[in-house]
C-alpha cells in the first residue's frame, strides 16, 4: 500500500470512534421530574402510554424532542414551554390542554416556574420501540 492509503487507513480508524459518539452525550437532563404510568397499550405496532408526570418547583423537563404524538392537560400548577429558538411557546395553567409537534426540529423544554408542583397527565402516541422522548442539548438558551 502507498503511504497515503496507510495514512487514510488511519486516519479512519482514528476518527471512527467520534463519529460514533451519541448526539446525548451533552444532552440537558431532566431535574424535578417524577412520571408515573397510569396505563399503557398496544395496538398494531403503537403504543398508547398515559403518564402522570409531577415537576418540582424550579425543575424542568431538559430539552427534547419525541418522535410520536403527545398530548396532555395540566392537573395542577402552571408549565411553561420554551421552543429551541429561545422563545416562550406557551403558559399552560390548571385545566389547559397542550399538544407537542413531533420530530427532531421541534426541541423543546418544558419548566416549572412556579412555586407549587406542576402535575400534568400526558398521553403518548408512538411506534414500538420508539422513546418517550429523545434528550438533545441546550440550544443555547440563557434561560435553561
Amino acid at each position: 500500500m502507498t503511504t497515503l492509503r496507510w495514512l487514510a487507513l488511519l486516519m479512519t480508524a482514528i476518527g471512527a470512534p467520534w463519529t460514533l459518539t451519541p448526539a446525548t452525550a451533552f444532552a440537558t437532563p431532566s431535574s424535578g421530574v417524577e412520571a408515573v404510568t397510569l396505563s399503557q397499550a398496544t395496538v398494531d405496532g403503537i403504543d398508547y402510554i398515559t403518564r402522570e408526570i409531577t415537576i418540582a418547583p424550579g425543575g424542568s423537563t431538559g430539552w427534547h424532542y419525541h418522535d410520536g404524538q403527545v398530548y396532555g392537560v395540566i392537573r395542577a400548577g402552571t408549565l411553561t414551554h420554551d421552543a429551541a429558538n429561545c422563545t416562550r411557546d406557551g403558559v399552560y395553567a390548571v385545566g389547559a390542554p397542550i399538544t407537542e409537534a413531533s420530530g427532531p426540529s421541534n426541541v423543546h423544554v418544558g419548566r416549572n416556574l412556579e412555586s407549587v408542583p406542576l402535575k400534568m397527565w400526558v398521553l403518548y402516541i408512538k411506534p414500538t420501540g420508539v422513546p418517550l422522548a429523545v434528550d438533545t442539548p441546550d440550544p443555547g438558551c440563557a434561560f435553561a
